[in-house]
């Protein structure tokens, strides 16, 4: 069974960083993708930034330019760098991992990380 761990949420006044950290473990065959997807009160999931297994990267429009999705194989960890946040930013963030074992795909999901950015 593959285990998520997340860390690096937290409070942040508007204009700042944070980097957001998602560690797997457990056996799996390959990985596919890694993304971080956030939800806010009120509002739905959405798909936040996403890294395939060959380094393609897709962003939604809310975040590009301030954003930057990546990845260390060795460590089968993923990052997310939040640079000039801002107080819609603030949401609940979860990594996602779709991995394949024995030839069929599975997805795990961390656990989620509160990041609040104060205006």
């Amino acid at each position: 069974q593959v285990q998520l761990v997340e860390s690096g949420g937290g409070l942040v006044q508007a204009g700042g960083s944070l980097r957001l950290s998602c560690a797997a473990s457990g056996r799996f065959s390959s990985i596919n993708a890694m993304d971080w997807y956030r939800q806010a009160p009120g509002k739905q999931r959405e798909l936040v930034a996403r890294i395939t297994n060959g380094g393609s990267t897709n962003y939604a429009d809310s975040v590009k330019g301030r954003f930057t999705i990546s990845r260390d194989n060795a460590k089968n960890t993923l990052y997310l760098q939040m640079n000039s946040l801002k107080p819609e930013d603030t949401a609940v963030y979860c990594c996602n991992m779709e991995y394949v074992v024995l030839g069929k795909t599975f997805a795990a999901w961390g656990q989620g990380s509160q990041v609040t950015v104060s205006s």
